[in-house]
């Protein structure tokens, strides 16, 4: 009895020892952050008692798993566990409902080698079912496992799987510019801040990238035709700003981001000062050149309804101002980032950008 009362006194006492200091990964956390935003910024201890006791349920299973067969699969959130959620907070529902669905689909992807929605261009390096998969799913569930105390990991575990497998792949593209304002941004952010936008019909010249396809070539030939077209559109004084778009897409796995290049050629080439151009280096696909763009636009605080320039290939702006395009947005994105107006020359098209486009989908983890 008295051997008893002496363990339970330990146990107390080591209960109530202040928890030892967590280093947390700053790139992990600003990774989740970027990606689920809303997830993030749930209390557990505020949500309602089946909510909470699911919460309570999963990280008692996670933290039962020895294999990481057994981490990734509990890591996954099923249907139900995904409507007693939103149920819990109705006021974000949609938005939880996106996260959830996109770290679901991280799981997949890049836990399970499931094919992506543009598999040409994203995805693990170890394909399916190889040594290099199983080997990378291993380290991101035991990072999950290091972090199982971290602050970005407050809300579910399963944060820290999805962000451990985009890690153990490298994939941190989407907080690679982070923040957006500032770097080669920062000084057009700071002219922006000054600037009388009724002076120009347009807000900005919107030049979409096209990537090349080897990593030797660090502008594509398309990509110098649409430079040259917004160019001319600049010094002819459309507006103030070009915003040059493309993330590390062509080809897979490069590093060389198109609007970077894009930039140094303006400048190099056209003599376009620094604080005339910003990169949007994000944008995998012509959907999200417009949304990215358009998410730009509000941070630099142009008139809602002033409308941009769209540049490209006469092609390209074909595409844009199509029917099919609209479906486009609304499948992949599920709506359509701004209206397009007529074309103003072959190569330009107004565009008018729409508040849906401040949403945050990390279904595409790379652009989210």
């Amino acid at each position: 009895m008295h051997r008893r009362l002496a363990l339970s006194l330990v146990l107390l006492a080591t209960a109530a020892l202040p928890l030892a200091a967590v280093a947390d990964d700053r790139d992990s956390a600003a990774l989740a952050a970027r990606l689920f935003p809303t997830l993030m910024q749930l209390k557990p201890d505020t949500l309602p008692d089946d909510a909470r006791a699911l919460l309570a349920e999963r990280t008692q299973q996670l933290a039962r798993c020895r294999t990481a067969t057994c981490t990734l699969a509990s890591a996954r959130w099923t249907p139900a566990q995904a409507g007693l959620l939103t149920a819990a907070a109705p006021a974000h529902a949609e938005a939880i409902e996106r996260e959830l669905a996109g770290l679901n689909n991280i799981l997949s992807v890049y836990g399970q080698g499931q094919p992506s929605r543009y598999d040409a261009i994203d995805g693990p390096v170890g394909a399916a079912g190889s040594t290099r998969l199983v080997g990378d799913v291993a380290i991101a569930m035991q990072m999950s496992e290091v972090d199982a105390s971290a602050a970005y990991t407050a809300f579910d575990r399963s944060i820290a799987v999805a962000v451990g497998l985009l890690d153990a792949n490298d994939r941190l593209d989407a907080i690679r510019f982070e923040p957006i304002s500032a770097g080669t941004n920062a000084a057009p952010f700071a002219r922006a801040r000054q600037l009388d936008w009724n002076a120009y019909p347009y807000s900005a010249i919107i030049v979409l990238g096209q990537g090349p396809d080897e990593l030797t070539t660090p502008l594509s030939a398309g990509s110098k035709l649409r430079l040259k077209a917004a160019a001319q559109r600049y010094a002819a004084g459309d507006a103030p700003f070009l915003i040059v778009s493309g993330g590390a897409v062509h080809p897979r796995g490069t590093r060389s981001v198109e609007a970077v290049q894009m930039r140094e050629a303006l400048m190099a080439r056209f003599g376009i000062p620094a604080d005339a151009i910003i990169i949007e280096p994000y944008a995998r696909h012509t959907t999200t050149n417009l949304r990215n763009a358009a998410r730009l636009l509000t941070a630099l605080q142009a008139p809602p309804r002033q409308p941009a320039l769209v540049v490209s290939s006469p092609s390209h702006i074909d595409s844009v101002a199509s029917s099919a395009f609209s479906e486009r947005n609304r499948h992949e994105l599920g709506y359509v980032p701004g209206k397009v107006g007529s074309r103003v020359s072959p190569y330009a098209i107004p565009f008018v950008p729409a508040p849906e486009s401040l949403r945050i989908d990390p279904m595409d983890p790379l652009d989210p």
